[in-house]
């Protein structure tokens, strides 16, 4: 079964960075996205950025574009995906999750059947 591990969260003030990681392992499928996730309290969930696992292409919600920037490093069974978080606003904060979906041609809206366990970020003003 796949899974994955969030890590890297953590307090920052507003215009700082962070970089969060993600280890994914167990895939038995060979085309896949994992995609980072946020949900603030009181808030719904929200897709922050995806990248395919075929060619490493990436999709970044709007709120995002140009400030973060999600990348992978494949080992022989293990991906490690990052998610580069410059110029970081108070609404950045949230709790971040990793999740990996098959690829069934939907590209990052593929349904991700397999979560982390969420990262905190706190941005400060």
């Amino acid at each position: 079964e796949v899974q994955l591990q969030a890590s890297g969260g953590g307090l920052v003030q507003a215009g700082g960075s962070l970089r969060l990681s993600c280890t994914a392992s167990g895939f038995t499928f060979d085309d896949y996205f994992i995609g980072w996730f946020r949900q603030a309290p009181g808030k719904g969930r929200e897709g922050v950025s995806c990248i395919s696992s075929s060619d490493g292409s990436t999709v970044y919600a709007d709120s995002v574009k140009g400030r973060f920037t999600m990348s992978s490093d494949n080992a022989k069974n293990t991906v490690t995906v990052y998610l580069q978080m410059n110029s970081l606003k108070p609404e950045d904060t949230s709790a971040y999750y990793c999740a990996a979906g098959r690829d069934y041609g939907l590209g990052c809206r593929t349904p991700y059947d397999y979560w982390g366990q969420g990262t905190q970020v706190t941005v400060s003003s």
